[in-house]
């Protein structure tokens, strides 16, 4: 087994210890990730003011530096645990199991996990979360699902983020969404902007619905 492989195969085993300690309580956790400025922490901060009135939320918002999304997502008034990496590209599973202590699960329904901006990295560690959710704002361009199959294969849902920008920029909704499926055929789609609200009920929505069916199975 190379380091790379006993690398992994740590993380998996934390990452099994946390998926089962969220399940014991009943929470649904998200595993967000996407390339830098894909608009993550401003989608987190619309779901949060969608969802607050209704679920009981928490936030891991991990980083290179800064706890700047972190302060951002404070201010809506829920728990939020900062995680700086100081150079890695990605959380890994032990940085979320410390993460939890800090946090009482039983009073949590839904965890939202900000990983670093990467799309790389990020794809390969499990962080012990019921869904990997991969977002690709329309700025990137149509082709990155098929540049960066891995974490479109991983994921079970992609958001596609800030159509409100389609008219300015060279960019097919449908031709990236179609990319994505030729990867994974399985993925649920949504279509966002935080800017004008498109698409955030349908997103709110479905997280509402895997949030129940998580705590019928606790």
């Amino acid at each position: 087994m190379d380091v790379k492989q006993k690398v992994l195969s740590a993380n998996d085993q934390i990452a099994t210890e946390v998926r089962g300690r969220l399940a014991s309580h009943g929470v649904f956790s998200v595993n967000i990730i996407s390339s830098p400025g894909s608009g993550k922490t401003t989608l987190l901060e619309r779901t949060v003011d969608l969802l607050k009135p209704s679920l009981h939320l928490a936030v891991v918002a991990g980083d290179v530096q800064t706890r700047n999304d972190a302060e951002r997502l404070e201010r809506h008034g829920i728990p939020v645990q900062a995680i700086e990496t100081g150079g890695g590209c990605h959380l890994n599973a032990r940085q979320v199991s410390e993460s939890l202590v800090s946090l009482d699960l039983a009073e949590i329904d839904l965890l939202l996990i900000e990983n670093v901006g990467n799309l790389v990295c990020p794809s390969s560690f499990d962080l012990g979360e019921s869904r990997k959710i991969v977002l690709l704002s329309v700025t990137e361009g149509e082709d990155k699902p098929l540049k960066y199959p891995a974490a479109f294969r991983r994921a079970g849902v992609l958001v596609v983020t800030k159509v409100d920008l389609v008219p300015h920029v060279e960019f097919s909704t449908r031709a990236a969404i179609d990319n994505a499926l030729s990867i994974n055929p399985s993925l649920t789609v949504f279509s966002t902007s935080s800017y004008t609200g498109e698409g955030l009920d349908s997103w709110a929505a479905w997280l509402t619905g895997q949030v129940m069916e998580c705590k019928q199975g606790a």
